[in-house]
């Protein structure tokens, strides 16, 4: 008999990134009770990751819950970044209803369109959130205006036409019903929330079904799984089955060994769930997300949400560098392939394969960011590995190569538009719609995900700084044809030493340096840039030789240009087909596919006659 849970409710707060979902949720904890009146609180408090805390934004989807009225609200945070959509695609089946969160100024924005539409196809209801209310350049009737053409637009419901609005200061921790009417605390979207979102609805007493969603892990106990039970009931020491609905592996089975629930911050242990809690587990050693859990008489399996597939590829080798293996603790193949493959548990939107060689494995994923977010989590778990530029995958639709296609919106100062205007329409972007907001303007791009490699720090540069670009996958287009990405060479090192001062005064007439005095290089490895589209070998490296006339002096008047130090993302989007980035704990360092000089020459000429050929 389908019974309804009116004691629970599930939602997932999703948004463009940088809308205020986390500060929203870190208000949602205090209000509901879940600090003492004493304890002190940090911002932020969901982005538990040191990534997330550094860069300010959510990477992995995380469940809490709060209190109120005696119903327990479980919050699924998501992140709002594109390039971790696959989060979001995979927290929708936990959930009976989502908030949606709009910033008061930016409006609705490509991500935006993203997760509203993966939450359209499930079905769910929305509650409409104008966020930042606060801002002085809050346009609140514009944005709601512009929420409802959105829905209109993905084809939503009469239902989800008719969502209700709040208005909403997740910093000042207040919402309210109407734009004109002030709040003073959450309690109106608390309110909404209980008469808004369904209850989770099903039967207790029927045979178990728990869809994962999620996983985590833990040293002590090893892989935990995360997830809603659609049906029945879970206890500890139980034995169940885990199948999966695009397996036709045969049921494996276990036995439960914890179960916890999620109360405010903590994991609480229970010795059992029922039907619409979100519970995790311990017990399955290689459960992964998609996996059903079921009772032992009825082993059906759950359909999985479809996740989109990767856009991007990039190859990652074993670093075969002079200075390999003097800062990293995992340099071997073997221990590069067992990380990449142990990262698919949990990341349902990354593909990885062999290579042609032992050393070299292909990852791909939904954007720069998602990749160099992995590189950067291995770097700092002592990994060491070489990455080589990315590129797109193409796909043949109808006979036809396509390749994808972002949807691009680009925030800047009026001042700026021609300059922004001019470089992306030499990158084949074609402009969909253009609009101004007092002294700056927006402008809607879809461009090939191909021609954005390399173009956002050109951009923050165009816009010294003040633009504001975002971009989301949109679909595939047929092949734009061939284009010029870089236009400018690398100053490569012709020996293996310690730079000097000397040596970095003679080469930066050559172009802009990317490293200083004091640093250990070796042949191969690009130390700076050139104007000119040739790559130049110089030494860096190279001594004053002594004279007897020399006065001690004489070294203090070389004046050396300030280098330019990169960070992995602006690596990753620097380097061209012929080049790697070496990744180690401590360094990036960019570098040539062939270290040897003469060798690269020889390649280089066998290349250019095969052009004229």
């Amino acid at each position: 008999m389908n019974v309804k849970r009116e004691d629970l409710r599930n939602i997932a707060i999703i948004a463009h990134v940088d809308h205020g979902k986390t500060t929203l949720v870190d208000e949602m904890l205090k209000q509901g009770g879940i600090y003492r009146d004493n304890q002190e609180t940090v911002t932020r408090v969901m982005d538990s990751g040191d990534l997330e805390r550094e860069r300010g934004i959510t990477i992995l989807a995380k469940n809490t819950a709060v209190h109120y009225k005696d119903v327990k609200i479980n919050i699924v945070d998501t992140p709002g970044h594109a390039d971790f959509g696959g989060e979001v695609e995979r927290v929708m089946k936990m959930v009976n209803g989502v908030i949606l969160l709009v910033d008061a100024a930016e409006g609705p924005m490509p991500q935006t369109r993203f997760v509203l539409q993966r939450a359209l196809e499930l079905n769910h209801p929305i509650i409409v959130v104008v966020n930042k209310i606060d801002k002085p350049d809050a346009r609140l009737d514009e944005v709601v205006d512009e929420v409802l053409e959105l829905l209109i637009d993905l084809n939503a419901s009469d239902e989800q036409l008719d969502s209700p609005v709040l208005f909403c200061s997740g910093r000042a921790g207040t919402a309210s019903l109407s734009a004109d009417v002030p709040g003073t605390d959450l309690t109106p979207l608390f309110d909404t929330i209980l008469n808004y979102i369904p209850a989770p609805e099903g039967s207790v007493d029927d045979d178990l079904q728990l869809l994962v969603s999620s996983i985590d892990y833990n040293d002590y106990v090893g892989r935990i799984g995360i997830g809603r039970i659609e049906r029945g009931t879970i206890k500890q020491n139980q034995d169940v089955y885990i199948t999966n609905f695009h397996s036709n592996a045969s049921p494996k089975r276990v036995r439960i060994q914890a179960l916890y629930q999620f109360d405010g911050l903590n994991r609480i242990p229970v010795e059992s769930a029922k039907m619409g809690d979100i519970i995790a587990f311990s017990g399955a050693g290689d459960i992964t997300i998609g996996d059903t859990v079921t009772s032992l008489a009825r082993p059906e399996p759950l359909e999985f949400v479809k996740v989109s597939e990767p856009t991007i590829e990039m190859t990652f080798s074993v670093n075969d560098s002079p200075f390999a293996g003097r800062e990293g603790k995992y340099v071997t193949s073997r221990q590069i392939r067992d990380r990449l493959y142990r990262e698919l548990l949990k990341d349902v939107s990354l593909r990885v394969r062999d290579g042609e060689t032992t050393d070299n494995f292909y990852v791909s994923g939904r954007g720069e960011m998602h990749l160099s977010i992995l590189i950067e989590t291995m770097r700092r778990e002592g990994y060491e590995v070489c990455c080589s530029t990315p590129r797109v995958l193409f796909r043949e639709i109808d006979g036809v190569k396509c390749e994808p296609i972002e949807r691009v919106s680009i925030d800047v100062p009026t001042d700026y538009v021609g300059p922004v205007i001019e470089k992306l329409g030499q990158r084949h972007g074609e402009l969909l719609e253009m609009s101004s907001h007092g002294t700056r303007s927006r402008l809607e791009y879809k461009i090939p995900t191909r021609c954005l490699f390399g173009y956002r720090s050109k951009f923050m540069t165009d816009t010294r700084g003040e633009g504001i670009l975002n971009s989301v996958f949109d679909s595939y287009a047929p092949y734009a044809g061939e284009i010029q990405m870089r236009f400018t060479g690398s100053l490569v090192a012709s020996e293996q030493g310690i730079t000097t001062s000397y040596g970095l005064y003679n080469c930066q007439d050559r172009g802009r340096m990317f490293v200083t005095v004091g640093v250990p290089v070796y042949e191969g490895q690009i130390v700076g840039e050139c104007p000119k589209m040739e790559d130049i070998t110089l030494n860096p490296c190279k001594e004053k030789h002594l004279t007897a006339v020399r006065s001690t002096g004489a070294d203090e008047k070389l004046l050396l240009t300030p280098p330019v130090i990169f960070s992995l993302e602006e690596a990753i989007e620097y380097i061209v087909d012929d080049e790697l980035i070496e990744v180690t704990p401590k360094t990036i360092r960019l570098r040539k596919r062939i270290l040897d000089t003469e060798t690269r020459l020889k390649a280089q000429s066998r290349i250019k006659k095969g052009l004229a050929n």
